[in-house]
């Protein structure tokens, strides 16, 4: 049965949607079955991996809905092991459809209940805000991995962040967990980098991945082609960042450190 997790920050441009893509297509590199839920309306991890969201009969927002099973609005990407649940346009209106629903806060959660065994890891990349389709996210999921740019305004939207899933743990989902913190958008070469890194062992001591995302124009050009950095450039040094990610990912599942 597959883990879920969330991944998760509620200030956008943090590389959220960069790490969700990546390291699910790195997963699938190791072997793993992976499944990326696009749960964010602008679609953009479903770009990422060449889907043309505009064109397709159906996604998330389908299977939420009940409109066609689960399995029917998965696709293939190019990646062998991976599979996609896109978003499409019609996402944007699910959290006003949703809001008088019985339950609303459970759909993802009953949705993915017909996929789970036919993965090893789920990997939901959420809207930065907070509203109805972030909180089935956090519901459906076992637990939430956290990108964090290497800033000090990055740091304020982990302490908000941390609330979220506080008030998510009293209400609704006790057993959530958070898997750890990765930083992304990392500069050795400044002090700032480094400081932020510090200060972030403070919000997770035992919870921060050695694995970190460097900075890389490369990375950001990627999902433009409509590919991952596995396929657009695996001998960057962001490729072998998120390669690392990948193993260190497997390895705290396994129970290895």
């Amino acid at each position: 049965m597959a883990h879920i997790v969330a991944v998760a920050n509620q200030k956008g441009g943090v590389g959220k949607t960069t790490t969700a893509v990546n390291l699910a297509a790195y997963l699938a590199d190791a072997g793993k079955f992976v499944l990326l839920v696009d749960l964010d309306p602008q679609a953009n991890a479903s770009s990422a991996l060449g889907v043309d969201h505009r064109n397709i009969p159906h996604g998330v927002y389908e299977a939420l809905i009940g409109a066609v099973p689960a399995r029917n609005a998965v696709l293939p990407t190019p990646h062998q092991g991976l599979k996609v649940l896109p978003a499409t346009q019609a996402l944007a209106g699910a959290a006003v459809e949703l809001v008088g629903a019985e339950e609303r806060e459970h759909f993802l959660r009953k949705t993915l209940l017909e996929l789970k065994n036919d993965y090893d890891y789920v990997l939901i990349d959420l809207p930065p805000s907070l509203g109805i389709i972030t909180v089935n996210g956090f519901v459906a999921a076992d637990s939430v991995l956290i990108p964090v740019q290497a800033e000090y305004f990055a740091l304020e939207g982990v302490g908000q962040l941390l609330n979220t899933i506080n008030m998510i743990k009293d209400s609704l989902k006790p057993e959530l967990d958070v898997m750890g913190a990765v930083i992304t958008m990392y500069d050795s070469r400044t002090r700032l980098s480094r400081e932020v890194l510090e200060e972030l062992y403070k919000y997770f001591p035992n919870k921060i991945f050695r694995s970190v995302i460097p900075r890389s124009v490369r990375l950001a050009e990627a999902p433009s082609f409509g590919k991952t950095i596995v396929h657009y450039d695996p001998s960057s040094k962001a490729a072998k960042a998120y390669e690392r990610l990948a193993r260190e990912f497997i390895m705290r599942e396994e129970g290895v450190i």
